[in-house]
């Protein structure tokens, strides 16, 4: 126990550490071949903390290189949510896997939504307490402190922020928000005392709960938010069209074999679906609803 308090303690104090107004458009990728031997870089935004990262999305990576030998792909991981935007905005990556906020901000960058993480219904933010907590009703937190993975978290942040300030709380307020850097740390500073409640969304939840029953055992799911469209998967418009194409064919069949539900439960995700663009239109009314009620967004996609 002692070895695992501290393993989580410093993730904890790791993870601390332009928009023109055009409308998405059917993607518009280059048309020439792959070039033989090139790297594609791959990233992730940080739905947990590189090292699980890794771990997770690393066979799939994999299973890309194997079946795409014309290219090479290399996964890349970020240190935190600022850091993967800034890279993302600044057309670092040739694919990536966005949150639906950071997919929606994309498409000004020269991106193009390829396909989705499937299971929208699982896109929900959860607010977790400890059972011993004496927290009944939302009212209960005001004065206490909240964490949360990152300020653009769509469904661990924003999700869960804007259903506190429409069920009863000033969340700029009545609360201290604390951004604490990745999901597995939201979940062990609520685990460990350190706030009265935390923020997180259902997979880094199942994910906490598989491998760390006792600990797990120890928090409830309090509430629950609504569900939006999942995380994305973009490409950048200078990527080739047929690679796009094979990537987003690939991830859309994992379900399809073994290999792929393996990989998929990890995650854990029944499946990946093509998509397109005008998918993540859905999430423009509640971006203007919670910068409106809650806070101002630095980027959106108008």
């Amino acid at each position: 126990m002692r070895s695992l308090l501290l393993g989580f303690i410093s993730i904890l104090l790791v993870a601390c550490g332009q928009n023109d107004g055009s409308k998405p458009t059917e993607p518009q990728f280059t048309s020439q071949a792959p070039v033989l031997g090139k790297e594609y870089v791959f990233a992730i935004h940080p739905l947990h903390n590189p090292a699980r990262l890794f771990e997770i999305y690393g066979p799939v990576i994999d299973y890309l290189n194997r079946n795409i030998p014309d290219a090479t792909f290399r996964l890349e991981a970020s240190r935190n949510y600022e850091e993967f935007e800034k890279k993302l905005y600044a057309r670092e990556f040739d694919f990536a896997l966005p949150n639906p906020y950071q997919t929606l901000n994309s498409l000004s960058h020269g991106y193009h939504v390829i396909a989705k993480m499937g299971d929208d219904y699982k896109f929900t933010g959860i607010i977790l307490v400890r059972r011993d907590s004496g927290i009944r009703k939302l009212t209960d937190l005001k004065g206490k402190k909240v964490s949360y993975p990152a300020r653009t978290a769509l469904a661990a942040t924003m999700m869960t922020q804007y259903y506190l300030q429409t069920h009863g709380l000033e969340v700029n307020r009545d609360i201290e928000n604390l951004y604490v850097g990745s999901q597995e740390s939201s979940i062990m500073n609520v685990y460990l005392g350190l706030v009265m409640a935390g923020a997180t969304w259902p997979l880094p939840w199942d994910a906490f709960q598989k491998e760390h029953p006792d600990q797990a055992r120890e928090l409830e799911v309090k509430w629950e938010t609504a569900p939006l469209i999942n995380n994305g998967v973009v490409a950048r418009s200078d990527v080739p069209e047929a690679l796009a194409k094979r990537v987003a064919q690939l991830l859309a069949t994992l379900h399809t074999t073994e290999e792929g539900r393996a990989m998929l439960a990890r995650m854990p995700l029944s499946r990946f679906e093509l998509a397109d663009d005008r998918r993540y239109l859905a999430i423009k009314d509640f971006l203007h609803q919670f910068s409106q009620t809650v806070r101002p967004l630095d980027e959106v996609q108008k």
